[in-house]
């Protein structure tokens, strides 16, 4: 009778013997089948498959040897050196040299339009400095096209206290209660490049503040700060086109940017208020391309806003899947505009601040007992913000409304490397072990 065995088996067999000083009169007869699936000639695959059935055949031989007594590792130990007459492989000396060449890429041929936002007292505002965001000529940071502007970073301030992780409130805690004050502050301290006032009291479902008395608000932070500012409503499309135009006619001649004009409320007044004033319209759809293209297109040529006053927000996701959704659709409208699609060469905005929304970024752990542990809120939160930015900025994204000043911080300096404004540091690694991060 013939019985199949594995090697592995008669490895299993040895140690269940226990301590087994010695074999005698035992021969070990039989021969040995490989198990390849695949077939055909010896293709590169399957003389990979072989390889691998050898090593394992040669595996289990070496360990019933070494049970037997046979000095396995001092016979393996004199096979490393090559053999009589053998050529010792020779050490690699050097690379072959080769250059990394970018060409144009022949189907972009379109310029981003460029959009300047703030006005100096040259023109008729009284901003210390101005911000143009656009003017690429391809997708950021390409070898071959050089970006005309940087990117910037705009902060949120809020015209009341609201409910903010506890990350970025104990940021704002001294300020919380005046918005000038807190504008002040994070262009003094936190280095924004421009300020959002959020007029979030206005909403009829909070302290539905009267828009003659929010706009008094866009005064005080136009009065506290010398940087470009973006006003912003409550997000209620019934009562933000009336707050918008309030505000647009205390700002005139300073060039803002009214956030936000949408298909789902009467984008026409704020276009008009923009016009009338002498602003620049945020063009805000939610991650759908063709809405996007719809408003631009009812802006232009319905409501007279010119080229030069439309910046776009296609709304910004930053939860995993979301996130994912919102660089595609970022990266196809900046493609499509490059190519010469005139309803999308726009510059475009990103809420960067919408990655505090995920509960990821500012829980304290998470809710399902059977999950990892999540690690220290007070850095998952920032670095949630920093991957949001990034990642958008690689999309085309040109400015960024962000909270949290590390997060502020660190995309500006990476950004403005990639531009090259800044020149990267040799980073000594010598002593990674204890380095601080």
């Amino acid at each position: 009778m013939t019985k199949k065995i594995k090697l592995s088996e008669i490895t299993d067999m040895f140690k269940d013997m226990g301590d087994v000083e010695a074999l005698e009169g035992v021969t070990i007869e039989g021969d040995i089948e490989l198990d390849i699936s695949g077939g055909g000639g010896l293709n590169p695959a399957l003389a990979y498959a072989l390889g691998h059935e050898t090593a394992q055949i040669s595996l289990h031989l070496a360990n019933i040897s070494r049970m037997l007594g046979y000095p396995v590792d001092q016979v393996f130990a004199g096979m490393a050196a090559p053999a009589a007459g053998i050529a010792a492989p020779s050490r690699l000396n050097e690379l072959i040299s080769s250059k990394l060449e970018v060409k144009n890429v022949e189907e972009w041929k379109h310029t981003i339009q460029e959009v300047t936002l703030g006005a100096t007292s040259a023109d008729g505002g009284s901003r210390k400095s101005t911000v143009t965001l656009g003017g690429e000529n391809a997708l950021p940071f390409y070898f071959d096209a050089e970006m005309p502007h940087r990117n910037y970073v705009t902060m949120d301030v809020f015209d009341m206290p609201i409910g903010m992780a506890k990350a970025v409130k104990m940021n704002y805690e001294d300020v919380i209660n005046d918005p000038a004050e807190w504008a002040k502050k994070v262009v003094r301290d936190f280095n924004a490049d421009m300020v959002t006032i959020h007029l979030i009291s206005t909403d009829p479902l909070i302290n539905d503040t009267p828009a003659r008395e929010a706009a008094k608000v866009v005064e005080d932070v136009l009065q506290a700060v010398d940087v470009p500012i973006v006003i912003g409503g409550s997000g209620n499309p019934q009562k933000d086109p009336e707050v918008l135009e309030k505000a647009a006619e205390v700002a005139e001649g300073e060039r803002c940017l009214l956030a936000s004009a949408s298909l789902n409320l009467d984008y026409e007044r704020i276009a008009k208020a923009a016009n009338d004033y002498g602003h620049a319209v945020l063009s805000w759809t939610q991650l759908e391309i063709n809405a996007q293209k719809e408003l631009n297109r009812k802006l232009m040529k319905q409501c007279n806003v010119p080229r030069e006053n439309i910046v776009m927000d296609p709304t910004t996701a930053a939860l995993g899947y979301g996130l994912d959704y919102a660089y595609t659709n970022m990266e196809r409208i900046r493609l499509a505009g490059l190519m010469g699609d005139d309803e999308l060469t726009f510059p475009m905005s990103s809420g960067t601040t919408n990655a505090w929304g995920a509960r990821e970024s500012w829980m304290v752990s998470s809710p399902l007992k059977q999950d990892s542990d999540w690690g220290p809120r007070e850095y998952r939160g920032p670095i949630w913000e920093i991957v949001t930015g990034l990642s958008l900025a690689l999309a085309g994204n040109d400015l960024f409304m962000m909270m949290h000043p590390t997060s502020v911080q660190v995309v500006k300096e990476l950004t403005q490397t990639l531009f090259g404004l800044k020149e990267e540091e040799p980073i000594d690694i010598t002593n990674w072990v204890g380095a601080e991060v």
